[in-house]
């Protein structure tokens, strides 16, 4: 069935203009939901409901007509043609150091890829150290990957939780671990990870800076990609090389640019994002 899915998706793509943006469900996608039912594991999932104010960065939920939530459509677009040429279903997002936003591209391009595209995605609180992702959403006190470790529990379904009514799930970074290593580089951990592969359309991972910690290291031995997050004037360029040569198996698939200076984003913003100053002058497009 998950080829069956594969073949589709491609299809879909391929017909897709390029560069283009997949804002609503196309008739590839409404057979896709007809025909791939959820897995049987999903089941004993449990469900949330985001507590996400106007003014919180989950911007994809908060203001999807927004200039920030079109551009995680085209990332979700893009790494859906990529996807198309190579393997690529699970990914972290990382970047040198920290305050350059991963954690917010990260969560934003999941529920992006539920919410707009209606793809199968879990979401990854991959920062077993500081965990943000959960705050982020307006949840607290789940239990999630450290809690599963510490049980020594097969199932990891039960510690997964369905966000919404959408097509996607959460495994949060769960309780204090004092070493997350121990359960990256674990063969249990491994042999789930592959499990939640089958399970999932695409694995979304926030996982930890690449500078000082390993665990970013870790994360890309058992993703397909790694997601690039770099920050203006934030990111050192000797820690961006640093922490790339300090992955083992990068697969980068690409670099998001955070706060970029934009020379014309504000009149750009203006015409095609709902001013009404300009509502009566746009003309048909």
């Amino acid at each position: 069935m998950s080829r069956l899915y594969e073949a589709l998706r491609r299809v879909e793509l391929e017909n897709h203009p390029p560069g283009g943006v997949l804002s609503e469900p196309t008739q590839v996608t409404d057979v896709l939901r007809s025909v791939v039912s959820e897995p049987a594991e999903l089941e004993d999932a449990g469900s949330v409901r985001v507590q996400a104010s106007s003014e919180s960065r989950l911007v994809a939920l908060t203001a999807p007509k927004s200039l920030a939530a079109e551009k995680f459509r085209v990332l979700a677009t893009r790494l859906g043609n990529l996807r198309a040429q190579r393997k690529l279903k699970s990914l972290q997002v990382t970047s040198s150091v920290t305050n350059e936003g991963k954690t917010f591209v990260a969560v934003n391009l999941a529920v992006t890829l539920a919410s707009s595209f209606g793809l199968r995605t879990l979401l990854v609180e991959g920062d077993l150290h500081n965990s943000t992702v959960e705050s982020l959403l307006g949840l607290s006190g789940l239990p999630g990957l450290s809690n599963w470790w510490s049980m020594q529990s097969d199932g990891i379904a039960r510690f997964l939780h369905r966000v919404d009514d959408m097509p996607l799930w959460f495994l949060t970074a769960g309780k204090s671990c004092e070493q997350p290593a121990n359960i990256l580089q674990s063969a249990q951990f491994a042999g789930v990870f592959a499990s939640l592969s089958t399970w999932f359309d695409w694995i979304v991972v926030d996982s930890t800076p690449m500078l000082p910690l390993a665990d970013a290291n870790l994360w890309s031995r058992l993703v397909d990609g790694t997601l690039l997050v770099v920050r203006e004037e934030v990111a050192p360029v000797e820690a961006l090389k640093r922490g790339l040569k300090s992955l083992d198996n990068p697969n980068l698939v690409g670099v998001v640019l955070n706060e970029a200076s934009e020379f014309d984003r504000a009149p750009y913003e203006r015409e095609y994002y709902g001013d009404p100053k300009h509502e009566a002058k746009r003309p048909d497009r």
